[in-house]
């Protein structure tokens, strides 16, 4: 009688999945640099020849980790954030999703913020998602704008997007290394440096230096 262990066949898009798991783990845990492939396929309970048939080289799987964790993000913002919200409402939730992935996803927050952002061509990558979030965080305040009867010029609506997205991102590395810190309060806190210079924004407020 036979007693070599047998496993379950499982779907690629599972098998994927789980290879992705296994490697956003160990780069998080390693770094680029010094993950490898027989640690990622170890830990996905698989063998080597199976990651690089499915995902390629370590250089594409680490790509894949960083398009699966951007995209996962932006789904969270995407889907908590409705476009018929008042603009502070829609702030909040997107901020309390942000901080709420970070929180759920602290090795994913670490290969995209940390491990990808040092290194090319995975900065290019890394750039790009940041592009899309900004423009995002641009496409709500000019909402929000145009609801109140006003219009921002173009440049200075990106740059408090800019602003905005890269002391989120901040925040968010903070609360990466604290398990025992609340996503929501983080959030909450984010949301009171935030919309109070953006509610002035609303109403035309601006600071100027004195001549």
């Amino acid at each position: 009688m036979s007693t070599a262990p047998t496993f379950k066949r499982l779907p690629r898009a599972v098998r994927e999945q789980q290879m992705l798991d296994a490697a956003v783990k160990v780069f998080s845990r390693r770094g680029f640099h010094a993950a490898s492939m027989d640690e990622i396929a170890e830990d996905a309970g698989i063998s080597k020849p199976m990651v690089y048939a499915y995902l390629g080289t370590k250089e594409e799987l680490f790509v894949a980790c960083l398009h699966r964790e951007g995209t996962r993000m932006m789904q969270a913002i995407a889907g908590a954030a409705a476009p018929d919200l008042p603009a502070d409402e829609r702030l909040w939730r997107g901020l309390k999703a942000f901080f709420g992935f970070v929180g759920a996803h602290r090795d994913g927050w670490a290969v995209l913020y940390r491990q990808a952002r040092g290194e090319q061509p995975f900065a290019g990558e890394l750039a790009t998602m940041r592009t899309r979030l900004v423009e995002v965080v641009a496409g709500m305040l000019d909402h929000a704008l145009r609801a109140e009867g006003r219009e921002v010029a173009g440049t200075d609506l990106e740059v408090v997007a800019y602003a905005l997205v890269g002391a989120t991102e901040s925040l968010a590395d903070w609360l990466a290394d604290r398990p025992e810190a609340d996503p929501e309060k983080t959030a909450t806190r984010m949301m009171n440096v935030a919309w109070l210079g953006a509610a002035q924004l609303l109403h035309g407020v601006t600071w100027r230096p004195q001549e």
